[in-house]
C-alpha cells in the first residue's frame, strides 16, 4: 500500500505550482477543472486526495527538482525540512554549520529577521496547502464520490494541520476557508485566538466522522484525537488558557481505542522498514525512488552524515552533507548527564547511543568533540544517526534518496503527553498510570526505570528531549515548559554565544516574512522584528 499510495503523491498533478504568499486564491492549473475530472472520473478522488497529503511529504510533483512554491532551492521548501528548521536548530538540539542565506539566524537564535527565507518558505507551504485545500472541497460539494464523507474530513484534517503550524509558528494569519476562496480582496489578518478557535472547531467537527482505521500514511480518528491533544496541550501558550483536562480526553482515546503498540525495537521506528512498526500513528511517507526528495528523511539522513569522519554505506547513504551535529546540551540529559565520550559510549540507554562519536584508527582518538566550541567546524559536537536509510536490521544498499518514513506522530509522544498531563493535574489521567507509560518507554530503550518521586515537570522535558528530539517537537516543548526564551536554561550557541545566552520573549513567535506584509497590508508584524 504504501508504493501505490506514493506512486498516486506522484502521478497526481492538477494543482498548480505557486507561491500563495503574493495570491491566497491561485486556481489550479489543470486542462480540466476538478469539477470536470471528478465528473468524468469519480475514483480520481484518490489521487486528488493523496496530492494534499505530498504537500506534507513532498516538494512537488514531478520529482526532487520540483517545488509547489517559489523557491530558489526545491528541498527548501518542504513541509519536514523546514519543521526540522525551525522545531530542532533553534533549540537545545541539532546545529547546522552551513550557515548559508539564514540558518545561522536559526542555529543561533539571533538576530531573527522578516527576510531570512526559511520563515518566508514555512509560510508561503502553508499557504500552498491551505487554499488547495479549500478549492478541493468547494469541488467535493457538487460531485459524488466514493466514501464522500471521509475524503472530506480527511481534506479538513490536512487544512487544520496547515493552520495548527501557522498558530505555533507564526501566531497570527489570514483565514482562508472554502467559503471566501476566490475573494478579490485581501483578507483581513487572523489573531492566534482566532485561528485557534477554527482549528479546534474543524478537528472537533470531523473527529467523529472520520473513519477509526485508514490505510497506512492516511489520517484517522486517531491522527485527528493527536491533533486536538497538541492544540489543547499547548493552549496556554497560544491563548492563554490552559486546556489540560481537554488534552487528556484525546491523548486517553488514543491510548484506549487505537489500538498502537510501542514498537520493541526502537531503531525500527526510523530504519527503512518503518512502515511495519506498530507505534507509528501518523507517517509522512518516503520511497527512494518513486517520490524522491530533498526535503523529506533525506534531509535529516544525508544532512547528519559525511565521508569526512563517517562510513555512508553504514546508514545506507550514498552522500553525506557534512551539516548537522548535536550539541551537549542533548547527549548530556542521558545517564544523569554524562560530560565526555566515555560517558556516552557507556551509557546503557539505547538512545544514547545514537549519536557518532567516532574514533581514529592510528590515534585511537575521538573524530568529534564533545562541546560544540565552533558550530561552523564539522567536527564540533555529534552527529545524530537516529534516523537511517537501512532496515532495521541493518541490510539494504546505499541509495542516494531516503526511504524512511517521518514517523510525525507514534505511541511514545503520547505516553509522554499523558504523563505530562498528570503532573500537571489533568482530569482522567494518575500518576500510578503516568509512571509505568513513562518506564513503558525507558524500558523498551534499556534505559533504567524511575521512581513516583523523580516523575515532574523536569523530568518529562527531558525525557522528551531524549526519546523524541529530532521529530519536530523541541522548540514547541520548551516553550510550553517556559525554558526557550529568557535566560533559566541556555544551551550552546542559544542567543549567539558559545555557552549561550538569553534570549527575548519576542522569540517565541517567528517574525511575520516580509513577502506575506507586501502582498497583504492586512498583515502586522509580531512584535519585537
Amino acid at each position: 500500500m504504501k508504493k501505490r499510495f506514493l506512486i498516486l503523491l506522484l502521478c497526481i498533478s492538477v494543482f498548480g505550482i505557486n507561491s500563495c504568499t503574493d495570491d491566497l486564491n491561485t486556481a489550479p492549473i489543470t486542462e480540466l477543472t476538478l469539477e470536470e475530472l471528478l465528473a468524468s472520473d469519480p475514483n480520481a478522488v484518490e489521487g486528488l486526495v493523496s496530492r494534499l497529503y505530498a504537500s506534507f511529504a513532498l516538494t512537488g510533483p514531478s520529482g526532487p527538482g520540483s517545488s509547489d512554491i517559489e523557491s530558489p532551492d526545491a528541498g527548501e521548501g518542504a513541509f519536514l525540512r523546514a519543521i526540522l528548521n525551525l522545531q530542532d536548530f533553534t533549540s537545545d538540539a541539532m546545529k547546522n554549520r552551513w550557515g548559508d542565506d539564514g540558518l545561522d539566524q536559526l542555529t543561533t537564535t539571533s538576530n531573527w529577521d522578516r527576510n531570512n527565507k526559511f520563515f518566508r518558505l514555512f509560510y508561503d507551504r502553508a499557504y500552498y496547502t491551505i487554499p488547495q485545500c479549500n478549492n478541493f472541497l468547494q469541488a467535493l460539494e457538487i460531485a459524488d464520490f466514493p466514501d464522500e464523507e471521509n475524503i472530506v474530513a480527511e481534506t479538513r484534517f490536512l487544512r487544520a494541520l496547515a493552520y495548527y503550524n501557522l498558530i505555533d509558528v507564526f501566531g497570527k494569519g489570514v483565514l482562508a476557508t472554502e467559503e471566501n476562496f476566490g475573494q478579490s480582496e485581501p483578507l483581513p489578518e487572523a489573531t492566534r485566538q482566532q485561528l485557534y478557535n477554527y482549528v479546534e472547531s474543524e478537528l472537533l467537527a470531523i473527529e467523529p466522522v472520520i473513519s477509526p482505521t485508514s490505510n497506512y500514511g492516511r489520517a484517522n480518528r486517531y491522527v485527528v484525537d493527536m491533533l486536538l491533544a497538541k492544540l489543547y496541550m499547548n493552549a496556554q501558550v497560544y491563548t492563554g488558557t490552559p486546556e489540560w483536562d481537554k488534552a487528556a480526553i484525546y491523548v486517553n482515546k488514543i491510548i484506549d481505542e487505537g489500538g498502537y503498540s510501542l514498537d520493541p525495537n526502537f531503531i525500527r521506528i526510523f530504519s527503512a522498514d518503518n512502515e511495519s512498526s506498530p507505534e507509528i500513528i501518523f507517517p509522512l511517507l518516503a520511497e527512494s525512488l518513486t517520490s524522491q526528495s530533498f526535503g523529506n528523511t533525506t534531509y535529516i539522513v544525508n544532512g547528519s552524515l559525511s565521508a569526512d569522519t563517517m562510513p555512508l554505506a553504514q546508514f545506507g547513504a550514498t552522500q553525506g552533507w557534512t551539516g548537522h551535529r548535536a550539541t551537549s546540551a542533548w547527549y548530556g540529559l542521558f545517564c544523569g548527564g554524562v560530560n565526555d565520550s566515555d560517558g556516552l559510549r557507556n551509557c546503557n540507554d539505547i538512545r544514547s547511543q545514537l549519536f557518532w562519536i567516532g574514533t581514529d584508527p592510528e590515534t585511537l582518538e575521538d573524530l568529534h568533540n564533545f562541546e560544540m566550541a565552533d558550530y561552523r567546524t564539522w567536527v564540533d559536537g555529534y552527529p545524530a544517526i537516529k534516523f537511517r536509510n537501512t532496515a532495521s536490521d541493518g541490510s539494504g544498499n546505499p541509495v542516494d534518496f531516503s526511504a524512511t518514513d517521518f514517523p510525525f506522530y507514534r505511541l511514545a509522544d503520547v505516553y509522554l503527553m499523558y504523563a505530562e498531563l498528570a503532573v500537571r493535574g489533568a482530569a482522567n489521567t494518575n500518576m500510578g498510570d503516568a509512571l509505568t507509560y513513562v518506564n513503558d518507554v525507558r524500558e523498551r530503550s534499556n534505559a533504567n526505570p524511575i521512581s513516583m518521586g523523580e516523575l515532574n515537570e523536569d523530568f518529562i522535558i527531558d525525557e522528551r528531549g531524549r526519546e523524541l528530539n529530532l521529530e519536530g517537537h523541541r522548540r514547541s516543548d520548551l516553550i510550553r515548559f517556559n525554558r526557550f526564551t529568557g535566560g533559566n536554561y541556555n544551551w550552546p550557541w542559544k542567543g549567539g554565544t558559545a555557552q549561550g545566552t538569553s534570549i527575548p520573549d519576542t522569540y517565541k513567535l517567528f517574525p511575520i516574512p516580509a513577502t506575506a506584509l507586501q502582498a497583504n497590508p492586512n498583515l502586522t508584524q509580531n512584535p519585537g522584528f
